[in-house]
């Protein structure tokens, strides 16, 4: 029997595909704004107050996660709340955000050339990353599995993906772990949705990335593809900053931690992810390192 998940929950495949398929027309609340937020001289935080808005990456094509809808522009998403949550914190509403799609490949070369003022999308914490970038949270956990077609039985684990076509985002930690622990010929692409056009197609076996991401593609076409096997890996998402910004880090882990205390957090959950029915997690414990 195949497992669903939604936020590390099993779910039937019928509740996720109302919960988790991204682009619905039900939006969530606003983020609280913040009235008179002021900070000091200097910071990231006041230099964006002057600049009057700020620029999230995040992905486009992460249903229930991070999704903008092609039809109508509209963003939705868990991670797309947690960045409006950020926001209110510096006095701005929803309409100050510019969301700038950022995918795996590029996340690091963003926030260090300043063309993003942070990323919150999918974005697992490593310690390779954080060479390069800086993180605040986590604010998120998740875990990897398998996207494969309905057909295909020779795949129900990352057992059986030794000499397998698998595809991921170039740069993710996902295609790394299949082909290092689990012997996988890795296929990158730019995103997921390339990955998944792959595998309807057959030029891959499966597309590997966290599950709740996975789930999203699955509910869009349940007669094409499924998603097999428990999780495999533990990921901490996190929100990445230029290195160094230590003011800026923790003036997001402190939106963070406002976000989990006053129940903001639980909320964005419910209005995205939690729509499935699945109680809300424990939000975990964020780094201050």
């Amino acid at each position: 029997m195949i497992k669903w998940f939604c936020a590390g929950v099993a779910i039937s495949a019928l509740a996720f595909a109302s919960a988790c398929g991204g682009g619905g027309s039900d939006k969530a609340a606003a983020a609280k704004v913040s009235k008179g937020a002021s900070f000091a001289a200097g910071t990231t935080m006041a230099k964006l107050q002057d600049a009057g808005k700020i620029t999230i990456g995040t992905k486009f094509d992460e249903p229930g996660i991070a999704y903008k809808d092609p039809a109508t522009g509209d963003f939705t998403g868990f991670d797309i709340e947690i960045a409006k949550e950020i926001a209110g914190k510096l006095g701005f509403d929803n309409s100050k955000i510019e969301f700038k799609e950022t995918i795996s490949k590029n996340r690091e070369a963003f926030i260090q050339n300043g063309t993003v003022d942070l990323v919150i999308g999918s974005y697992s914490i490593t310690d390779d990353r954080k060479k390069l970038v800086d993180f605040a949270g986590p604010y998120y956990v998740t875990g990897q599995q398998l996207l494969v077609a309905k057909t295909d039985n020779s795949i129900n684990g990352p057992d059986d993906l030794k000499g397998k076509k698998v595809c991921s985002v170039a740069g993710s930690t996902s295609i790394v772990t299949v082909e290092q622990k689990y012997g996988a010929n890795p296929i990158p692409f730019g995103t997921y949705t390339e990955c998944v056009e792959q595998l309807t197609n057959g030029s891959v076996d499966a597309v590997t990335t966290d599950g709740a991401v996975l789930l999203g593609y699955a509910a869009k076409q349940p007669d094409k593809l499924k998603v097999v096997g428990d999780a495999f890996t533990v990921e901490n998402y996190g929100i990445g900053v230029k290195k160094g910004d230590t003011a800026f880090r923790d003036f997001v882990n402190d939106s963070v931690q406002s976000a989990f205390d006053d129940g903001s957090w639980k909320t964005a959950f419910a209005n995205t992810l939690g729509k499935s029915g699945a109680a809300t997690p424990v939000p975990p414990k964020i780094d201050r390192y």
